[in-house]
């Protein structure tokens, strides 16, 4: 019995994978020597098109006999025309680098159930970051804000969604995941500062639950970052400008090219940042980073990469503050401060290794050990003299955290039914404890006078996935299904007078759940101009563990369901362009706690989303292109009456574009806006967070050995609000409390020279 089924196993996978004459190689980049993972290899006979896989292999069948014209191309790189034969072990590649083309951007079959990765490399080319707010800005139709201090994550904005720091939006930096559950500062803060802009080779997005690959916070959608694998070259570079702010960043290349040839890659990277910012109390804002990374091959087949960062900052701040404290005179103008002492330090060192295995042509296993040591201390107050008219309203948010995990993928490519099957399955699993944390009523930044909440969290993730993706000539089906298990442990640890200890006395510290996700992602090519692509899915955001032990498990992983319905589009040779229509219901929505005693993120009600998302890039002649993002939503809660279920700051429309250009002979730059239109910052819109329009400008000279730069933010220096809260708060001498909206005020006209020196 066991010799028979053998045989018709044999059999079977004989009429699936019949042999084929076919073209074989490897496209790479001839700098560097790194594979290029989806360039397009076309058929100029007959118009068929292939990808390149994460080794940057491909296979295009051809006749017994015949060689094959092709064109290969990637963006921001030169289209070469060769012709080859088949036989042999494969033939290598080289494209170099070039200024993009659009003409040679090429609508693929995968485009459809990958991210984005035609808008991100698009935007990449055009636009490189220049600072760590930049690489968030780069994801069409997210916006974020600052208001407490350079040092403190960005408040994310995307798809109708106001996430906090990161509550509906899961980042990534080469597999170590940035966002932090039942932080101190709220579920699902993500500070990316430890990323040093240079250093990021690229990012991958994906907006809504459709990726089986990401988990937790994976609702508005996901953003992935990879650093430099090779650098191109060393550099230094220095940039100035106002407010007493200064940069200077350094990325070295520690082998030479005998090194490089033989598959190793090593290098550092640090940056060092001081400014002052726009405030009357200036921010003394500093911040230092430090990273390495070093790649050898074990073997033809293995490749060991090891990676090494270290980040620190340090800053004052202004603050929020109510409309009324410079109307009345309480402060001399909107960049003044009422409590001197906030502030906070953070820091966060990261250590990763990483083996990636190809176990056959077609088969690859990627292994990776990560581990992170993170410290917070925050010190606010938004309420100023309302809830302790006596000491104020001063509060402190702290944390020591150790977390840890791995991440494991399979890869396996294989003709099937006369089209293409592309698996990944995938493991993880992540341990966090934060030993401990807690938020203190405080005075003068020093004087603990009592604890809010005190506790040790632990915090354990496990999780595997399967996606599967089949090309059947202009069809791609894809299907997906992850499994995800929380486990929540909380210790409190508060006084027994304090409130906190009354909450948690006599409840279980322990509960878990597992939940699981299903995607599906279908798209039709019509040709290389036009694709149309749908994807339904299911994802989740954990809640805080505090939460947890507190609702005796209830609601642990509240669902995400969503639908995309869009299109990806080449109207024109120079012109790309892609469309969505979308919808997401969430079974439980987060909301900011405005109280003192509820700073973090806390559960509220069901709430759905719709909106129409438009991306658009334009190459007008050789050297100037133009960008256009337009975002529509409307989100509303369910649990609420009509004209009460406004979910406040939400963004319901907001824009970027701008005009980008470089010329042969080394300039470069381009001018932008962003746009977000006047949005409701209570749950019946009675106050209201006011929109902005900011322009920005950019001017470059670079040439082979250096480069020479200006920037300016806020080029026509408006006045605008960064961020925007609602409040009730009360100052020191007021009778009584007042609700109104306090902001942030947003920087002014900001100017930035730059000096840069490439080796």
């Amino acid at each position: 019995m066991k010799k028979a089924l053998t045989i018709f196993l044999l059999f079977a996978t004989g009429l699936l994978c019949k042999a084929q004459h076919s073209i074989v190689g490897t496209v790479v980049d001839k700098t560097t020597r790194e594979p290029l993972e989806l360039a397009v290899i076309r058929d100029r006979a007959t118009g068929r098109t292939v990808l390149t896989d994460h080794r940057g292999q491909f296979q295009l069948a051809r006749q017994q006999h015949d060689s094959l014209l092709l064109d290969v191309s990637f963006i921001g790189y030169r289209t070469r025309q060769l012709r080859l034969a088949g036989g042999g072990g494969g033939t290598l590649i080289e494209l170099e680098k070039s200024a993009l083309d659009m003409t040679a951007v090429t609508v693929t079959g995968k485009t459809g159930i990958q991210s984005a990765p035609t808008l991100s490399r698009i935007d990449l080319n055009l636009a490189p970051a220049r600072s760590a707010q930049d690489l968030l800005r780069l994801v069409p139709g997210l916006f974020i804000a600052q208001h407490q201090g350079g040092g403190k994550a960005e408040q994310i904005f995307l798809r109708g969604f106001d996430a906090d720091h990161g509550t509906d939006v899961n980042i990534s930096v080469d597999g170590i995941p940035v966002n932090l559950p039942s932080h101190a500062h709220g579920q699902g803060y993500a500070d990316l500062h430890f990323l040093i802009p240079e250093t990021v080779a690229g990012y991958e997005f994906g907006k809504g639950p459709y990726y089986a690959g990401y988990g937790d916070f994976t609702t508005a959608g996901y953003v992935s970052y990879h650093t430099i694998n090779v650098p191109d070259h060393s550099l230094v570079k220095m940039e100035g400008g106002n407010f007493n702010t200064a940069r200077i960043v350094a990325l070295v290349d520690l082998l030479d090219q005998k090194a490089r040839d033989r598959g190793r890659s090593a290098w550092l990277a640090g940056e060092a940042l001081y400014s002052d910012g726009p405030f009357d109390y200036p921010e003394h804002f500093n911040r230092f980073n430090l990273m390495g990374k070093f790649i050898t091959p074990l073997d033809k087949n293995n490749r060991l990469t090891f990676s090494l960062s270290t980040f620190s900052s340090g800053w004052r701040a202004a603050g929020e503050l109510p409309g009324r404290a410079v109307a009345e005179g309480y402060i001399p103008d909107r960049f003044g401060v009422i409590d001197s002492a906030q502030g906070g330090y953070t820091s966060r060192t990261n250590a990763s290794i990483g083996l990636v295995s190809h176990l056959s042509p077609r088969l690859t296993l990627e292994n990776q050990v990560w581990y992170s040591h993170y410290f917070f201390n925050l010190i606010s107050n938004f309420t100023f003299f309302y809830f302790y008219p006596q000491t104020g309203d001063e509060f402190r948010q702290r944390e020591s955290r150790d977390l840890a995990g791995t991440n494991t993928r399979l890869l396996h490519t294989l003709p099937f039914a006369g089209g293409t099957l592309s698996s990944v399955i995938g493991a993880g699993t992540r341990y966090d404890a934060v030993h401990p944390g807690f938020i203190a009523h405080t005075r003068d930044a020093k004087d603990i006078l009592d604890y809010i909440q005190l506790g040790k969290t632990r915090e354990t993730n496990v999780n595997a996935y399967a996606d599967e993706s089949l090309v059947l000539g202009k069809w791609l089906f894809g299907a997906g299904l992850r499994l995800d298990y929380l486990h929540f442990f909380y210790g409190n640890q508060a006084p027994a007078s304090d409130t906190a200890a009354a909450i948690y006395n006599g409840l279980p510290p322990r509960s878990g759940e597992a939940i699981l996700s299903p995607k599906v992602n279908i798209a039709y090519t019509a040709n290389s101009r036009l694709q149309y692509y749908l994807r339904l899915g299911k994802g989740f955001h954990s809640n805080d563990a505090r939460i947890v032990i507190a609702n005796k498990g209830y609601e642990i992983l509240p669902a995400a369901y969503g639908a995309d319905l869009g299109v990806n589009w080449k109207p024109l040779p120079g012109l790309f362009l892609n469309a969505a229509l979308w919808w997401l219901y969430l079974r439980q929505e987060f909301t900011y706690g405005g109280d003192l005693g509820d700073q973090a993120v806390s559960p509220g009600g069901r709430t759905t989303r719709k909106g129409i998302d438009l991306a658009l890039r334009y190459q007008l002649t050789s050297g100037l292109y133009a960008f256009l993002n337009l975002d529509l939503a409307q989100p509303r809660g369910l649990d609420a009456p009509k004209g009460e279920n406004y979910l406040p700051l939400a963004p319901t429309f907001t824009s970027t574009g701008g005009l980008n250009f470089r010329f042969p002979n080394g300039w470069n730059g381009g001018i932008s806006y962003r746009y977000m239109h006047d949005r409701p910052a209570n749950e019946d819109n009675t106050l209201v967070a006011r929109g902005y329009w900011i322009g920005d400008c950019t001017v470059n000279y670079t040439k082979k050995r250096y480069e020479l730069g200006l920037s300016i933010e806020n080029l026509f220096n408006s006045r605008w609000d960064e961020s925007q809260f609602e409040y009730t708060s009360r100052l020191k001498y007021e009778p009584a409390p007042v609700d109104e909206v306090s902001y942030t005020p947003g920087t002014p006209f900001f100017i930035k020279l730059k000096y840069a020196r490439f080796f």
